[in-house]
Order: structure tokens, then sequence, then C-alpha cells
């Protein structure tokens, strides 16, 4: 009897086929729309892999309620909406898709930063809806990229992909992480600072850092006071490392000029959130590796990672790196 496999979003067929010659596989059949909890729950409960989204919550509830789990493929770097730690305990191997997506979401994140700066959204509806009707000195002026100071909190793989790209502006970089990035440093001219100095000397602050326990609401109404009131804060990790009413109202007062961002604690954020009011921040639907060629390397490594698995081989990456020993 072949093994079990349900995917939690309507992919490619000729991206899951290799895994339907293995294992008995069921999709979700929406795109967008996510599936729903319960009848996650009832799946999970009799598959033996599961192909997750982000946004689908795996905790322990559904993970004891799910006997024959032994990998969840999740399509993300990030894990943080999976137990992992209960998944660990319980045997189950979770993957994510580290690397494979640095260098598209460094272009995403750097293109906020540029469109948040020199105001290239607000520039474009304000054309299309007819607002041009002559040239002033300072219509619509922004600020300047090149030869500014960028700080960057997360200082891995995306975080240096992102100062690769800063180098071309011949921006001073500045980075804050758990630990020091001796590459960046060495590759780079990347310079390793406290976050509070990373704050006060920052033209430009972007997040990158995964969510964590310590770091939910490291950007909160304290940081957002330790910026220059010209800077501009960019976030494409995770919503929930920001404070987003202590956001607001940093636009607000002018605390910080602009904010650019590619990631809500709720998502999709609510059409009446007070930040998709305010015309100084650039709001975009968590895009961070949506590239074609991206997406289908990321799908492309799911599918195989749940393949080795099945096969008792070990899956090209994991995060809960103490089961490969039992599992393969």
């Amino acid at each position: 009897m072949k093994p079990y496999v349900f995917i939690t979003r309507k992919l490619p067929d000729e991206l899951v086929k290799p895994l339907m010659d293995v294992a008995e596989v069921e999709m979700w059949n929406k795109e967008e729309e996510p599936v729903p909890a319960q009848l996650l729950r009832e799946k999970a409960n009799r598959a033996t892999a599961l192909l997750t989204m982000l946004s689908d919550t795996i905790d322990e509830s559904l993970l004891d309620a799910s006997p024959h789990l032994k990998v969840i493929a999740n399509l993300a770097v990030g894990f943080d909406n999976i137990d992992v730690p209960v998944a660990t305990k319980r045997n189950i191997v979770i993957c994510n898709t580290p690397d494979v997506l640095s260098d598209t979401t460094a272009d995403l994140t750097f293109g906020l930063l540029m469109a948040t700066a020199r105001r290239l959204i607000e520039s474009a509806n304000y054309v299309k809806e007819g607002k041009w009707q002559g040239w002033s000195p300072y219509l619509l002026a922004g600020h300047d990229i090149h030869h500014k100071t960028i700080g960057i909190v997360g200082m891995g793989k995306i975080g240096q992909a992102l100062a690769k790209r800063a180098t071309g502006f011949e921006m001073e970089i500045l980075y804050h992480n758990r630990s020091r990035n001796e590459v960046a440093e060495q590759q780079l001219n990347a310079t390793y600072c406290s976050f509070d100095d990373l704050l006060t000397k920052s033209d430009y602050v972007v997040c990158l850092t995964p969510l964590t326990n310590e770091t939910k609401h490291l950007f909160n109404k304290q940081a957002f006071q330790k910026m220059k009131s010209s800077a501009i804060f960019v976030n494409a990790s995770r919503g929930a490392v920001v404070d987003e009413e202590a956001l607001v109202e940093a636009l607000q007062t002018g605390d910080i000029a602009a904010a650019g961002l590619d990631v809500f604690t709720k998502e999709p954020i609510d059409v009446d959130h007070p930040l998709l009011s305010l015309s100084n921040v650039v709001a975009l639907p968590h895009i961070g590796s949506a590239s074609i060629e991206t997406r289908t390397v990321m799908m492309k490594l799911c599918v195989e990672n749940i393949i080795r698995l099945l096969q008792n081989q070990d899956p090209k990456t994991i995060v809960n790196k103490e089961l490969l020993s039992q599992n393969c």
C-alpha cells in the first residue's frame, strides 16, 4: 500500500508527478485560499507526509492527531508555522527550502526599499489617477539610496545577498545578527554593531530576521523612536517581528519617514488596517520569493525531500537535523 501525501495548495501536476509515482497524492484544490483547519486535520490523520505552506498552522494538537506522519515539507525558508520541538519528539522530519530563494528574496527586498524611498507606487498611481497636471521641483520627491547607510537585521543568506546589492549603490552596510558573519564583513565590508547602534545610525533599516520568541515585536515603539526621523523601515521577514500598532504610530507622528512591508502579523492583511491608509507605506502581499523560477525550484525541492524520506534516504534540506540518524 502506497503512503499517503497531502498537499495544502494546488501545485502544477507536472511538478507533483514524481511524488505520484511513489505515493498516493491528494491536493487541496485552491491556489490562494488556505485549506480549512478541520480538513487539514482530517487529511493529516492518515498522512505519511504533508507538503505545507507557511500559512498552514501545524501545532501540537494537529501533530497529536497525525499518528502516521513522517515528514512535513514546508514551502518556505521559515518554519515558525510548525511546532518543531513537538514534531521532533514525535520523530517527524521537518524540511524547508533554504538557499534556493535567497537571491530572489533579496531582489524583492531591495526593490521594495527603492519603491518606498523613491515613492514609486505613489507616483505611478498619481499618473494613472490623472493628478499629474504639471512639474514642480519637489513633486513626489523621495530619498536618495546611493551613499546612504543600510542596517540589516538578520545577516543570513538573504541578508548577505541584500548587502551585495547594496554595494552597487555604494551604501555603508551595518548589520546585527545573533553571531558575527565574517564572510559578510570580509567580502562585503559589512560592519557588525549592536541593535541600538544600527537603529540610530541607519538611513534604511531592513528586517530579515526569523521569527522566534526572542524576535517577536523586536521592532516596537522604543525601536522606532531610536531611528532617524528620515529613516525608512523595510520588513521582508515575518510580520510578527513588528509591533504594528507602534509602526502605525511612528509613521503618523514622524518618528520615521516611511515603511515598505512585504509581511504582516495577519495575512492577508485586512483592507481597513491603519497601515494601508498611510501614503508613506508600500504594502506587498508576501511575495518575497515569488518569481516563477524560484517558486518552481522550491516546489521541486519539497517534492524531492518527501520522496527521499519515503525511500529512507537523507532529505536535501532538514530543520531538525538530530533526526537524520534515526530516520535515514
